[in-house]
């Protein structure tokens, strides 16, 4: 730089007007000097960049982007006692007319898009809008994290992502035990799903507790932090908001260790206002002049994750549309109901077997059914989990059930029956 002002401050003063013409050759010599320092030192300063090391460990941005899924075949058909004993919340291939059913087909499109925004959407190959319909493509999940500090422990959620509403809810189907989730608190949010914004918090060890939780098999809710608040539509995934007023609910939860065993307590609540869609009611059924309908419910969760043995329980009280059949009429009325699951992890061979054993009761309507089909629901399940390996599983359960559901078309329908229920699972 000290050069390049030489020459200009020289340059200056041949270019007076009487040594302009005397010196044109000097300026020329000069002007070629110029350029070639101002090569050198851009020579120079490239030298000094080819010097800086570069980090080729660094991953690109789509490196950090990852595609997996799973998916479930099941036959619930063997050993079956009563064709009419069906569970439209949980299998629509129950029963009679089923047969080999495609559960779930779903491919989950994830990845940190930097330090402190994620993103993560899963669709499902498989869905089943009505009992006669079948494998239909849906959106489950479309969401994205935005983190407020480095460590992201602090976390906003928006999109359409799962309600944080029970322990069992936030459990993939993927690495749940039971077939199916339990009434009482499934009943909460169809699909466990809705559209809106979330917030998340928890320290960094306990996000790496949840993470080893799911990843060492033991079945964990996975990553929704300590603390969640949240508002959302109401109405459930895939559907329009109804009234505009959104649905709030808060979540805390605490996993900890105690000498070899991982424990985790936890409570949730969440109220709203549901809308009645005019498609999931009856001719002749009586409903409220806006079809607004209180949606209350607060539950409490308990986990001792199986090492080896389990516990994982849950129990849920509130108040919520459901159909009378005396008064041939949809009112708001309490609803109760939880459940129990024994498992014990088994690691033969490297094979993993977990036999469990689980009890379900539910008292109380279904605000997705057809006019919030009342429900009475006592169920004993018992089955075992065989891992053949990270990419292949089969399950085996013994259903024993006694379900009362009825809406205006169908009253008095008290179903019992027993039936062996098998699904294959490759996950990829």
């Amino acid at each position: 730089m000290e050069l390049k002002a030489f020459f200009k401050s020289l340059t200056a003063k041949l270019f007076t007007k009487s040594n302009f013409y005397k010196n044109t050759l000097t300026i020329s010599v000069l002007i070629l000097l110029f350029i070639g320092v101002s090569f050198e030192t851009t020579a120079q300063k490239d030298s000094l960049k080819s010097e800086i090391p570069i980090d080729k460990t660094q991953k690109k941005w789509f490196e950090n982007f990852s595609i997996r899924g799973y998916a479930q075949i099941r036959y619930n058909r063997l050993l079956e006692t009563n064709e009419n004993l069906g569970c439209e919340q949980c299998d629509r291939s129950w029963g009679k007319d089923g047969g080999f059913f495609i559960r779930r087909t779903r491919i989950i499109f994830s990845g940190q898009v930097s330090k402190k925004v994620y993103f993560y959407i899963q669709p499902d190959f498989a869905s089943s809008p009505s009992s006669d319909k079948l494998h239909f493509a849906q959106l489950r999940d479309a969401y994205f994290d935005i983190g407020i500090d480095n460590d992201n422990e602090f976390r906003f959620r928006i999109g359409q992502s799962k309600v944080p509403y029970g322990f069992e809810n936030m459990q993939s189907s993927q690495n749940r035990i039971s077939l199916d989730r339990n009434d009482a608190l499934n009943s909460a949010v169809s699909n466990e799903r809705d559209l809106g914004v979330f917030f998340y918090w928890a320290p960094k060890n306990k996000r790496k507790l949840f993470s080893s939780l799911v990843n060492d098999g033991l079945k964990g809710s996975g990553d929704y932090g300590l603390f969640a608040l949240g508002a959302y539509n109401g109405q459930t995934a895939n559907n329009l908001e109804l009234n505009n007023e959104p649905h709030v609910v808060g979540r805390f939860t605490y996993p900890f260790e105690f000498k070899k065993q991982t424990f985790e307590l936890g409570v949730q609540a969440y109220t709203g206002k549901w809308v009645m869609p005019k498609t999931n009611l009856s001719s002749g059924v009586k409903t409220n002049s806006n079809l607004n309908y209180l949606d209350q419910r607060i539950a409490a969760t308990a986990v001792i994750y199986p090492k080896p043995f389990g516990i994982q329980a849950e129990y849920t009280i509130g108040k919520g549309p459901e159909f009378n059949k005396n008064t041939d009429s949809i009112e708001v009325t309490p609803l109760k109901g939880g459940y129990v699951t024994l498992s014990y992890f088994i690691n033969v061979n490297k094979h993993t077997l977990i036999p469990f054993v689980k009890y379900q009761y539910y008292d109380g309507g279904k605000k997705h059914e057809k006019d919030a089909r009342s429900y009475e629901v006592k169920e004993l399940e018992i089955g075992a989990e065989w891992q053949l390996n990270k990419n292949f599983e089969l399950v085996l359960n013994y259903t024993i059930s006694k379900r009362r559901y009825e809406d205006f078309s169908k009253q008095d329908n008290l179903q019992t029956g027993n039936l062996l229920r098998i699904q294959a699972q490759m996950n990829f």
